[in-house]
Parts: C-alpha cells; sequence; structure tokens
C-alpha cells in the first residue's frame, strides 16, 4: 500500500509517517524498485498502533523504545511488557482524572439548567 494511501485510511499525514519512520518510530518501511514506499500488513499493523498509542497520549520517545525492543525479538518481551504496564497505569490515571473533570462539568451544567429552568418559571 502506497504511502497516500495508508495516510488516508489512518488519518495521519504523510509527512507525519515519514517523520516516524524517519526517528525509528515505524522501521524502514520497504520499497518498490522505483522508491515508493510499499507498507505491508505487518507495517499497516504498527502504523495502526502507533495511531491509537499516540492518541492516548503516550509520548513518542517510549514508543521509539518499545519499537526498538520490539525489533530486538522475543528476548525483550517482558521489557516491552514493563514499558506497557507503566504506561497503562499512567493512562488509567488520566482516564481517572478526566473522568473527574468531566463530573464536574456535568455538575456544573446541571446547576445552570436549574437555575435557567427556576428562571423561566418566574
Amino acid at each position: 500500500m502506497k504511502i497516500a494511501e495508508v495516510s488516508e485510511r489512518y488519518g495521519l499525514s504523510s509527512d507525519t509517517l515519514r517523520y516516524y519512520e524517519r526517528i525509528g518510530l515505524l522501521p524502514t518501511v520497504t520499497r518498490t524498485e522505483s522508491g515508493i514506499r510499499d507498507f505491508n500488513d505487518l507495517d499497516l499493523r504498527r502504523v495502526d498502533f502507533i495511531r491509537c498509542m499516540r492518541g492516548a497520549g503516550l509520548p513518542i520517545e517510549v514508543l521509539i523504545d518499545y519499537m526498538e525492543l520490539v525489533q530486538q525479538g522475543d528476548s525483550t518481551i517482558e521489557a516491552r511488557q514493563t514499558i506497557l504496564l507503566e504506561q497503562r497505569d499512567l493512562l488509567a490515571a488520566r482516564i481517572a482524572e478526566m473522568q473527574k473533570t468531566l463530573d464536574l462539568l456535568n455538575h456544573k451544567i446541571n446547576v445552570y439548567e436549574k437555575a435557567i429552568l427556576t428562571k423561566e418559571k418566574k
């Protein structure tokens, strides 16, 4: 699959995909004889993983470390799991904080809705 197709499929710009490849986040993508990137199924799964993790707020540096470990093979499984466990805990904490904010917003909205209804009844 060409970079434009990958870009459209995952909602990432071609520049972002090239950047990910350049910094080692996305291992080198195979190229055609004419030098055009040709993303295979493994590349697409990696792009999807990266997109998902970035969307959840994982830092690029953490993902680079993780992908380097992936490239090293099965001897790094425990280290990869440790990274994912740490990131899961951080994400869970952020979700809890966001839930508190959502609860506060909902409370404030309810207060204003009640105030508006009270005002309309007068």
